[in-house]
């Protein structure tokens, strides 16, 4: 079903957009694993590879710094470089920060990774989706956007106190809001764009933060899920025919999903589009 489909799956080196991307392979597409190291890129790619036999040649991958809007912008031409068109975009990459960060840019940093990386670079590739056969976008976004909301008025905590929990709820709510307004904005091409709560899923996302929220992190993870059954659903929205001319929905274990009140204001979501636009300088 996906032989000749050409995928790029973003934070893949672990969890689940590695299995994301073992999934795709396993049906026969070609996939692009993007991560920020180069020896966990190689390992993935390796390990993928021998569990794909017949396809194991269809497995590559490029280096980007989600947290770098120039690295993205170099990766976006890599591809570009090697491929002429694109099926599958899976925005997968994230990050929960503990602590406040700035970007080079001048961006807070999980809402740079998070938000503003899949917005800059489904944006850099949309021509080669659309130059693709009913091609599809696929973005992780998190339950944990319930009970947020974008506060234009301070987007980067540089004036109210900064909460890492805070910031990723924006963040995740953005990538909803992000996928109702892509959809909107491409109604009546070929391209779907769909979200997913992946679950709680045993990942590295405490990685890099204090002690404290690292054994927080391994307290909780005997009650939650291997990133394999995480993975599912996004492996679901990227494949099943099922989904044909479905777009804009948020989807929790393969069933749409109504999100927040917040998720679903398209004022929001157009003005999110906008200061995306501007933060990314692709206005």
């Amino acid at each position: 079903m996906m032989e000749g489909k050409i995928c790029i799956v973003t934070g893949a080196t672990s969890g689940i957009g590695k299995q994301i991307a073992l999934g795709l392979a396993s049906q026969g597409a070609s996939v692009v694993l993007v991560g920020r190291n180069k020896s966990r890129c190689e390992k993935a790619t390796e390990e993928i590879a021998q569990r794909v036999a017949g396809n194991e040649s269809s497995v590559s991958y490029l280096l980007a710094d989600f947290s770098s809007q120039s690295s993205i912008r170099s990766m976006a031409q890599d591809f570009r470089d090697r491929h002429h068109r694109l099926d599958i975009l899976v925005n997968n990459a994230g990050i929960f920060r503990a602590r406040h960060e700035m970007t080079e840019e001048g961006v807070e940093h999980t809402f740079a990774v998070n938000h503003l990386a899949p917005f800059l670079l489904t944006s850099l590739l949309l021509d080669l989706l659309m130059a693709s056969d009913k091609s599809r976008i696929v973005t992780t976004s998190s339950i944990g956007h319930r009970g947020a909301r974008i506060d234009f008025s301070d987007l980067h905590f540089t004036r109210k106190r900064y909460s890492g929990i805070k910031a990723y709820g924006q963040s995740k709510l953005a990538n909803i809001l992000f996928t109702r307004e892509l959809a909107r904005r491409l109604k009546g091409s070929s391209v779907t764009a769909n979200c997913f709560h992946p679950g709680g899923v045993r990942t590295n996302l405490a990685e890099g933060n204090p002690w404290y929220y690292r054994l927080m992190w391994y307290i909780v993870t005997p009650f939650l899920i291997n990133a394999e059954k995480g993975a599912d659903t996004g492996i679901y929205l990227a494949t099943s025919p099922d989904l044909n001319g479905i777009s804009g929905k948020y989807f929790v274990k393969r069933k749409e999903t109504v999100p927040s009140s917040q998720a679903r204001d398209d004022d929001v979501a157009h003005r999110l589009w906008s200061v995306s636009e501007e933060l990314t300088k692709m206005k």
